[in-house]
């Protein structure tokens, strides 16, 4: 039986579900009710992957760290399976545990892009007709206005701290221009009034 596979994509984020309708229920053949295997590619990341009673909880952990981070709060969550906190304002530790004995946990490390950028895809697939995930008991529905907190903070932080970076950078050289430049019009003036 063919299984059937639906990605859900945002800039350098790709979510791959894997799985089967459930004819029981009379649906329709492109949909996904039994999810086989799930795969996040992270650019420059290893694949990610792992059973469906992982995604729940992994998808549940993203949302919280990513509110946590949205309301100011100290974003840290910790769990079984996964942990994620924040390095600085920009960088975020996540470490993935497997369930299997003797197997290293998978560290990784990523931007607030690719943290948004994460979160969008698990928002694609939340809001997807075509795929039913049974709901955990933590509520994966953020706000929206909440959900987009941290894409519009990245957004805003790319957007202005470059330009903001270049006038600075422009005041502090015209300052040190002036002060530099200043002395030698004050030497010319001197000259002009003891002539020698």
């Amino acid at each position: 039986m063919m299984q059937n596979k639906l990605s859900f994509h945002q800039s350098s984020v790709s979510l791959e579900i894997i799985g089967l309708p459930d004819y029981s229920n009379n649906e329709n053949k492109d949909q996904i009710s039994i999810i086989s295997q799930w795969k996040l590619t992270i650019v420059d990341k290893p694949l990610i992957e792992g059973k469906i009673e992982h995604l729940g909880p992994i998808m549940d952990a993203f949302y919280i760290y990513s509110n946590l981070l949205i309301k100011n709060e100290i974003p840290i969550y910790e769990s079984k399976l996964i942990d994620i906190k924040a390095d600085n304002l920009h960088i975020h530790n996540i470490v993935l545990k497997s369930s299997k004995a003797n197997v290293k946990p998978l560290v990784l490390k990523i931007g607030n892009s690719l943290l948004s950028d994460t979160i969008n895809c698990f928002d694609q697939l939340n809001e997807s007709p075509k795929v039913r995930i049974k709901k955990t008991d933590i509520p994966t529905n953020i706000p929206k206005k909440l959900r987009f907190g941290l894409n519009k903070k990245v957004k805003f932080f790319n957007f202005f701290i470059p330009p903001f970076i270049a006038i600075c950078s422009l005041i502090l050289f015209s300052s040190s221009f002036i002060y530099f430049y200043s002395p030698f019009e004050n030497i010319e003036k001197k000259e002009l009034i003891n002539p020698e």
